[in-house]
């Protein structure tokens, strides 16, 4: 049976309903975790392999992903491309290289989200490693969230594109109803 990530997404319930704080501050009535698919490692193993499919065209030296959604899927992608894997992580609310991690000038660089809805977590990861010298080559995630509202200066290419609905706290309906809200979440707002 061939692996496909709509099937994996079923089984693995990664596609939540309630009221949701999102990263950004909007709430929805949505949220994909998809923590709840990579926590299987052969379907960790299989959405690397199939998202690292989407950049065999390009060199890359180093696949790095933002902490913490990004880890798993950065580590898989890298493992399929046969390339080193780094992963940033916040600092007094700053995305940082830590662990010893360093980047050389030039090295070509993609970067890896789970989850990509507004983009802010891989825009820190980009400006972190072009201030260091690397050339960000492309940006990747399994789910593409953003409605064409990223607006990365590389490519970007997903697994898949799923739109939910956000709102405004002010306009949310859920809030008018009087549902608590949850963050479910690694990125604190700023």
């Amino acid at each position: 049976m061939t692996w496909k990530l709509t099937e994996a997404i079923k089984r693995t319930g990664i596609l939540k309903q309630g009221h949701f704080l999102l990263s950004s501050g909007r709430h929805s009535k949505q949220y994909m975790q998809c923590a709840l698919l990579l926590q299987y490692p052969q379907e960790a193993k299989e959405t690397g392999k199939a998202l690292a499919g989407l950049f065999d065209d390009l060199s890359i030296d180093t696949v790095v992903g933002p902490a913490l959604g990004g880890v798993i899927i950065a580590h898989e992608v890298a493992h399929a491309l046969q390339v080193r894997c780094l992963f940033t992580e916040r600092k007094e609310g700053e995305m940082q290289l830590r662990r010893g991690f360093e980047v050389k000038p030039g090295e070509r660089i993609l970067v890896i989200e789970d989850v990509v809805t507004t983009g802010g977590s891989v825009k820190e990861v980009i400006r972190l490693l072009e201030e260091q010298g690397a050339e960000i080559v492309a940006v990747g995630s399994i789910i593409d969230r953003s409605n064409g509202k990223h607006n990365f200066s590389v490519p970007y290419r997903a697994l898949t594109a799923i739109e939910i609905e956000s709102y405004d706290p002010s306009e949310c309906p859920l809030c008018r109803q009087g549902t608590p809200v949850v963050k479910p979440g690694s990125r604190t707002q700023k």
